[in-house]
């Protein structure tokens, strides 16, 4: 078998090109290339070696999947080989120090906006409900109007809906200094200043009947709050964090604590408020000005330009500037039409999922269609993009880019828009809930974009090779009921304590796509993990984030504690056995800091999945999901029978 493994790993050096690899590193799933070129292989010849799962390119960094323990070999393999290899740590320094031009800022922006689209999408369901429950129509049902309404409530009601956007570039200028490793505290101070109530709002300002008026600084410079502008939040964060940055390599210790927050502060809100603040907000009003001007186009054509586009950002990785767009949006208008439009690349998505899935005899393809079509459905698209349209031909992606943008067509020329963002797919429905004619719309257009790419993709878009079974597959088949035969059903008990969350639903790809295998995951209450059933220890990395079992009943069981902790080196966790170990259900194996991995802002959830998912006709999580399930009580039913 070593030998396979060396073979393995020098194809995958042959067709990546030794000499195009920069560094390589990888975590329990994934081997991780940093190359100079990323054109210069190809993936379909990587996607055809027996051991690769998948290939995908994602964060500056080409990850081919080959699956735990394989993963490990190989690598060791192509270290032999003398490929340069590095820390997942120091790999993720080399590709933020070597960023430039527009990955640079779309990694600036994704750092900034990711951490406050939570509150902005929460923000948007409590403003549905509002919407829904503050109705006329609605209330009427029982005899009631909004005037019944006592004014306290609805004071109450609107500091519930309205402090995110109140206050909105705090949060952003907050962001900001946490993204340039500044002094977050000292961020969103600054932001609160650029919004103080003592200064006249900009809104209304804006408005001649309010009646108020800028504050004229020395005569001609008009002074006015910040309220609603984010480009102005963004320049008023990373002026400020530069300027912190500066001063702390300069300033003496002793006087650095009192004098770098008093200097960055009022440097930071000078320049802001009498100086560039104003102009950047003419810029951004601007923007959304054109994006309103687009989807007012008559019928439907920017909709359609927008729904296009959207999937082509994507692919390139230039889609998150729009969430900048989006916020500026629902901060000066209160709706995002954007939003609405670029939702159908999901729904098309799925109709395309389904058709691959449906259609295809080959059943690797069959799979991966099924577990992109599940990772999309809560909306994350990469699993179909790089698994199907892009792998299979361009026909896909047309079928797809063609449906997005009728469906953005059509959305725009009925003038549907959410009051949030954030939410994709099944759970953006939620997103529209403040009005009944927007809801159903929404629903119809949503529901016909699948149908649409559905049919568009099963005439046009399945490739021959995927119509025919290959040989290949049916003996993979074969040898995977061959290896039932010696199975034996068995029950997974749970690892740790905490709430059951669907598989599908976690944050990364490989492990929500089902990649990996069939299993569930657990929010943690506790940070220790004990094994899961009798068996031996196959895998304990040397990091404490995974741990692999082979039952004693035949399961192969992986126990992968939060995403990407491979990168803290061990950092948070404390190992308790050893690989080849004979342990007992409930034995220790080792324990975690949930703190500490939430301080690194990494996702704590643990992954339970059965890595031989093939071998068994039906594995199934036994508590609902939400459900709280506790240490060495039943999670899954691995099932041999037909």
């Amino acid at each position: 078998m070593t030998q396979d493994y060396r073979a393995t790993a020098q194809k995958i050096v042959d067709i990546v090109g030794k000499d195009n690899i920069i560094s390589a590193t990888h975590c329990q799933t994934r081997l991780r290339f940093v190359l100079k070129d990323r054109t210069a292989s190809d993936d379909k010849a990587l996607e055809q070696l027996d051991l690769v799962k998948g290939v995908f390119f994602n964060g500056g960094q080409y990850q081919i999947i080959l699956g735990t323990g394989i993963v490990n070999k190989v690598y060791n393999e192509i270290e032999n080989i003398g490929i340069k290899s590095v820390s997942k740590a120091e790999q993720k320094e080399y590709l933020k120090e070597n960023e430039t031009g527009m990955k640079k800022v779309m990694r600036i922006l994704s750092e900034i906006f990711i951490p406050i689209v939570p509150v902005i999408a929460a923000t948007g369901l409590f403003l549905g409900l509002k919407g829904v429950l503050f109705n006329d129509t609605f209330l009427h049902l029982f005899g009631a109007s909004v005037s019944d309404i006592p004014q306290s409530l609805q004071q109450i009601t609107s500091v519930i809906t309205d402090t995110v956007f109140g206050f909105l570039p705090a949060l952003i200028v907050w962001s900001t200094f946490k993204a340039f490793k500044a002094t977050p505290v000292i961020g969103i101070v600054i932001g609160l200043m650029l919004v103080s109530p003592i200064l006249p709002n900009a809104y209304a300002v804006a408005n001649p009947a309010s009646g108020v008026k800028a504050i004229m600084a020395f005569g001609f410079i008009p002074v006015v709050g910040a309220q609603g502008s984010v480009l102005s939040a963004i320049a008023a964060g990373i002026i400020g964090a530069k300027i912190e940055l500066f001063l702390r390599k300069k300033m003496p210790n002793v006087l650095d604590v009192i004098f770098t927050p008093f200097v960055t502060m009022l440097v930071t809100f000078l320049i802001m408020i009498l100086g560039i603040g104003p102009v950047l907000h003419t810029v951004e009003n601007g923007m959304v000005g054109v994006v309103e001007w687009l989807v007012t186009l008559p019928f439907g054509v920017g909709g359609f330009a927008i729904g296009v586009a959207y999937p082509l950002m994507v692919i390139i990785g230039i889609h998150h500037t729009l969430t900048m767009v989006e916020t500026s949006l629902l901060a000066n208008t209160g709706f995002n039409a954007l939003i609405t439009i670029c939702a159908m690349y999901g729904f098309a998505n799925v109709g395309s999922c389904l058709a691959f899935s449906m259609r295809s005899k080959n059943q690797k393809v069959k799979s991966t269609a099924i577990g992109a079509m599940l990772s999309q459905l809560f909306g994350v698209s990469e699993p179909v993009l790089f698994g199907l349209l892009i792998r299979w031909n361009l026909k896909p992606l047309l079928c797809v880019l063609f449906t997005s943008g009728l469906g953005g067509a059509v959305l725009s020329a009925f003038h549907i828009q959410s009051n949030s963002y954030g939410l994709a797919v099944i759970p953006s429905f939620l997103m529209y809930i403040y009005s009944a004619h927007q809801f159903i719309v929404y629903a119809v257009v949503a529901a016909g974009s699948v149908a649409l790419c559905f049919v568009l993709t099963s005439i046009f878009a399945i490739p021959d090779e995927v119509l025919v079974p290959e040989s290949i597959i049916a003996a993979e088949i074969e040898e995977a009921k061959t290896e039932v035969r010696d199975l034996k059903d068995e029950v997974v008990f749970s690892p740790i304590s905490g709430q059951v969350l669907d598989l599908t639903s976690v944050n990364d790809p490989v492990f929500s796509s089902e990649m990996m295998g069939k299993g569930a995951a657990i929010l943690p209450a506790e940070g220790r993990v004990y094994a899961p059933a009798d068996g031996t220890l196959s895998l304990v990395a040397e990091t404490g984030h995974a741990y692999g079992i082979e039952t004693s009943d035949g399961g192969e069981i992986l126990i992968h504690i939060s995403i990407d902790t491979v990168s803290l080196g061990g950092k948070h966790f404390d190992v308790k056995v050893h690989a080849g170990q004979q342990v007992k259900k409930g034995d220790l194996l080792g324990t975690f800091d949930i703190a500490g991995i939430k301080t690194e802002q990494l996702d704590p959830t643990v992954m339970v999945i059965v890595t031989n998912t093939l071998n068994y006709s039906s594995i199934k999580t036994i508590p609902s999901f939400r459900q709280t399930v506790g240490v060495g009580e039943q999670l899954l039913a691995l099932n041999t029978a037909e």
